[in-house]
């Protein structure tokens, strides 16, 4: 029994594992190809975050789902690809959106390069996902500039805010499904799609992607409070710093609101306050682990793990179901 991706998800069946390791380093060599130029510079701004690691998550996805199909297929490979190009070109225009300093460890490419040059990066990353998909055929280029609508539908919802009456939570609920599930929704369309997966296993690998792209982004909202260690790539309480909702802090916020307790008021008027300091950051980060906010932000990542992991109930009993399942359970340990 091997550890085979993030978070120690482990595949039982030898066959299996043999896939998906074999499966998971040639993504990584196609990704440090897809990022090369003849512009010495480009490239080494575009292989920054590549060469910086990451989970690798949704190339996980990719390789789980193709065992519904044809594993050994060979677009399998180039759209697990072309899933973790488009995420990577989105932290480059994150971190400039952000402010962000440090990505994965090392300094962010905004902080090292500059804003222009991080922009133009995501931009470069963006392009060569879209020359490989090109090979893909035109399904896969359809599918993938819908999740990519999506993408930026849910950046410009986030940016924004949401409009007069309607419910901070349920915003941002929408904004995670555009900015994390649609993603991993295709991660599961293309695993199922390359491998010639039917119809219906390619729609249900699809949903249970979304669910557990948005469980996958609130556990690291809750990460983001909760941890006292690296797990989720940033010190904790990197968003709080910045000033980044998440749902433990729109939760507290609503609880507030809605019943006007003056220790959640207290609470609230100290986010509002200046986090860079570092005693009001710590205090802050105190009252948050000790609310119910974020008790209720764990069973909103569990719920949606769950809904991810009834979603697979149709598909026949094999070791890739299996490991499918694993992933929710793994999702909702990092929350706690």
């Amino acid at each position: 029994m091997t550890v085979v991706g993030p978070f120690g998800l482990s595949v039982r069946d030898p066959a299996l594992e043999a896939d998906v390791l074999s499966g998971l380093s040639a993504v990584e060599a196609g990704l440090l190809e897809a990022t090369k130029s003849e512009v010495p510079f480009i490239t080494e701004a575009a292989q920054h975050l590549v060469r910086a690691g990451g989970k690798r998550f949704r190339p996980l996805v990719v390789m789980l789902a193709a065992q519904f199909g044809d594993p050994y297929a060979p677009g399998i490979v180039p759209a697990a690809v072309v899933v973790e190009l488009t995420h990577l070109a989105t932290l480059y225009h994150d971190d400039v959106m952000d402010e962000a300093d440090v990505r994965r460890g090392v300094d962010s490419a905004n902080s090292r390069w500059g804003n222009s040059v991080a922009v133009l990066t995501g931009d470069f990353l963006f392009a060569r996902a879209s020359h490989i998909l090109a090979d893909l055929g035109p399904e896969a280029v359809r599918i993938q500039a819908e999740a990519f609508e999506r993408l930026v539908t849910g950046q410009i919802l986030e940016t924004a805010g949401p409009r007069d009456g309607r419910d901070p939570v349920s915003h941002y609920l929408d904004v995670l499904a555009g900015k994390t599930g649609a993603l991993f929704a295709v991660s599961g369309r293309f695993g199922a799609l390359t491998s010639g997966a039917d119809e219906t296993v390619t729609d249900i690998l699809t949903q249970y992607g979304e669910r557990l792209g948005v469980a996958f982004q609130l556990a690291d909202d809750v990460l983001d409070i909760a941890s006292d260690s690296h797990e989720s790539g940033k010190t904790p309480g990197t968003d709080l710093r910045e000033g980044i909702p998440t749902l433990p802090v729109l939760l507290l916020r609503a609880q507030a609101e809605a019943h006007g307790r003056p220790e959640d008021i207290e609470l609230v008027e100290l986010l509002d306050g200046d986090l860079t300091d570092d005693a009001r950051h710590a205090e802050a980060l105190r009252g948050l682990r000790a609310h119910p906010a974020l008790e209720q932000a764990r069973r909103d990542t569990v719920r949606y793990a769950e809904e991810a992991r009834t979603a697979l109930t149709p598909l026949p009993e094999c070791y890739a179901k299996s490991a499918l399942v694993e992933l929710c359970d793994l999702v909702v340990h990092r929350a706690g």
